[in-house]
């Protein structure tokens, strides 16, 4: 099991939206040397829903190859048809990843049944061990704790849960009746930075958030303070954390403004995003700096 911080990374893009691999390295090794526990591939700030099969089969190839076993690799294969989810998942299995990360199918809301239905499929076809990915803002739809633990309970390949929710209390309860009554390894990784220290303290296994792409080294010592139990470390390094939040309500969607937030920081990357996402404002990339003012980080 993967405990603290995994960061789900941005892909970086050139000017014609093809993944530019030398930054992307460039970024990948950053992320290493920081500190950080793991690494998503292809999530939400990964662009996963704007990219072919073809680019993904490529990055996830040149991730494993790149990572090198250093830190474990994950890679999110979510998508609508669970034939494409399982070839995906599959593949990265093949090339050796260490789990796969599976968004709720969005579009329509499913019940709890369907979606009960849709990750038993999955599971039962395919080998390597995957998360639950589960963010309503985006997806349509919430699962239940009682759906995941049933899911769990029935599939040992389902080994954890992503929960991106804007309250630690839908978490607090997935690790009060999903990973407590299983007594058996089941990870419960907040998807907001700002629950990071709930998570923990709630019986959690850690974070998997975006702001670890631009500070990176803050979450790693965060983490360390947090083991040590320093907690004058974790009230300082909580409230820079806190102060961050901000850049996420400064473009909608909020990748754009991760990816801004990095170049910024330090590493120059080209900030280009998929279609039909464009490039920031004058004003909110003035916003990003004053952010990261605030934070000491430029």
């Amino acid at each position: 099991m993967i405990k603290g911080i995994i960061t789900p990374t941005i892909t970086v893009f050139n000017q014609d939206q093809k993944i530019d691999f030398e930054a992307t390295e460039e970024h990948i090794e950053k992320l290493i040397e920081a500190g950080v526990n793991g690494i998503l591939f292809l999530g939400s700030i990964g662009e996963f829903f704007a990219m072919t099969s073809a680019e993904k089969k490529k990055l996830i190839s040149f991730a494993v190859k790149t990572v090198n076993k250093r830190v474990p690799v994950l890679v999110g294969t979510g998508g609508t048809a669970a034939e494409d989810v399982i070839e995906l998942t599959n593949f990265a299995q093949d090339e050796g990843v260490d789990g796969a990360a599976v968004i709720t199918p969005y579009f329509f809301q499913f019940n709890q049944q369907t979606l009960y239905n849709y990750y038993s499929h999955i599971a039962q076809n395919v080998d390597l061990d995957f998360y639950i990915y589960n963010f309503p803002a985006r997806s349509g739809v919430n699962i239940s704790p009682e759906t995941v633990y049933k899911l769990a309970r029935d599939h040992n390949n389902i080994v954890g849960i992503k929960d991106t929710m804007d309250t630690i209390s839908h978490t607090r309860e997935l690790i009060q009746r999903v990973k407590i009554p299983l007594k058996k390894d089941f990870a419960v990784y907040s998807g907001f930075d700002e629950y990071f220290l709930p998570n923990l303290l709630n019986g959690g296994d850690g974070l998997i958030g975006g702001l670890s792409n631009v500070l990176p080294e803050l979450f790693a010592d965060f983490y360390s303070a947090y083991q040590k139990g320093d907690f004058n470390k974790i009230k300082e390094l909580d409230n820079k954390i806190n102060l961050m939040m901000d850049i996420y309500s400064i473009s909608n969607p909020f990748f754009p403004a991760i990816k801004k937030a990095v170049s910024l920081s330090g590493s120059n990357l080209n900030a280009v995003c998929k279609e039909p996402v464009g490039l920031l404002t004058d004003e909110q990339s003035n916003k990003i700096k004053q952010t990261l003012t605030k934070v000491n980080l430029i």
